[in-house]
Formats: structure tokens, C-alpha cells, sequence
């Protein structure tokens, strides 16, 4: 979103922003689904091998510790001043620069590794993975992509709705990554509990 919001073009930059981020996102699936395939798999479906429940536990606790530092984590206002800086100058490049900073910034990290994990158990055939990919991929990219599509539709209003939402998010860039974080390892807490008592 701060793409969208600090450049002179946000249309532009969102474009070559997600076009870099879906690119790097879609290149990761389609490797992973013939490397990785349906490996977490289990025989019996209503369970799930012993090892993924294990890895879905230490996960989940691993995410609410790094949720629980982020949250208590006062913001050093420095850094985050130059990261604003550098998204603002970034926003403002080159579109093959852009694009670059999209794939390495705007794709979905952390989350990659849990969602190949994901999909593998689904026993897919590699046509299956990447069809599962790409939806990942849709759903991860979406807040671009609605942004994207209202600037197209009501530029005007978007682009006040964008700058207003600029100094909230700046604000609270640490507890919304906390709470998203907690959310994700609430869910693998779940599942690898669940997984590991039936």
C-alpha cells in the first residue's frame, strides 16, 4: 500500500509493483509444485503425517513469540522514517526497478513456505498445485489488486482514501503485523494439534 500511496504515479507503480510480486509468487509455485509435490501427504486424509503436525506446532509457537516482541516492540521512528524515504524514492523508478522491488517486497515471504506445506498435503498432481498456487497467489496480492482496480474505477476518491490511510498505517505498521501473525499461528496451533491427538 505505501507503494501506492508515496508515488507520483500510483497506478504505475502498483502495476509494476504486483506484476514483480505475482511473477516471483507464481515462478515459486510452479517449482515448488514438481520439487515438492504432494510430499506432506498423508494416507489417510482426515489426519495428517505426524511430521507436519509437529512442524505446524513448533511453527505456530515460533509466530507467537515473534508476535508478542513486535507488539511490545516500541517503533524506532528513525528507521522507519528511511524505510518510508526509500518506498517513497522506490515508488518513483524505473518500472524494471519496481518490478523488482515488487518481487522481493510484495510477495507473500513468510507465508510461502506454510502455503507450499499446505497445498502439498492436498495430495495434488503438479496441474492441481499450480492451479492451488495461483489462487494463493490471487488471494495474497489482493489488497494491491482492489487498490489497484479502485484507483481505475475512482481515482480521486482512492487516492484521498490512500494518503489518509498512509498515516495509520505508518502508525501502526507493528501491531497489524503482530496481529496477522497471531492470527496464522492460531490457525497452525489448530491444525497441528489437532492433527497430533487423532
Amino acid at each position: 500500500m505505501l507503494a501506492l500511496v508515496l508515488g507520483d504515479r500510483p497506478l504505475r507503480t502498483g502495476l509494476w509493483f504486483y506484476l514483480g510480486a505475482f511473477g516471483i509468487t507464481l515462478v515459486i509455485g510452479v517449482v515448488a509444485a514438481f520439487v515438492i509435490g504432494d510430499v506432506a501427504a498423508s494416507s489417510t486424509p482426515s489426519s495428517p503425517k505426524t511430521w507436519v503436525a509437529v512442524i505446524d506446532v513448533i511453527v505456530g509457537l515460533a509466530l507467537l513469540l515473534i508476535a508478542v516482541r513486535l507488539a511490545r516492540k516500541p517503533v524506532d521512528q528513525r528507521k522507519l522514517d528511511g524505510m518510508v524515504a526509500r518506498m517513497g524514492k522506490l515508488a518513483s523508478s524505473p518500472a524494471i526497478a519496481v518490478v523488482a522491488a515488487g518481487a522481493t517486497l510484495a510477495n507473500p515471504g513468510g507465508f510461502i513456505p506454510l502455503a507450499l506445506k499446505t497445498i502439498s498435503e492436498l495430495d495434488p498432481s503438479a496441474a492441481e498445485y499450480i492451479v492451488e498456487w495461483l489462487f494463493f497467489a490471487l488471494v495474497s496480492l489482493l489488497p494491491l489488486l482492489v487498490a489497484m482496480v479502485m484507483l481505475l474505477v475512482a481515482r480521486t476518491w482512492t487516492e484521498n482514501m490512500l494518503n489518509r490511510l498512509h498515516d495509520w498505517l505508518v502508525a501502526h505498521v507493528m501491531m497489524i503485523a503482530a496481529a496477522i501473525i497471531v492470527l496464522l499461528a492460531l490457525s497452525l496451533l489448530r491444525n497441528g494439534i489437532s492433527g497430533l491427538t487423532s
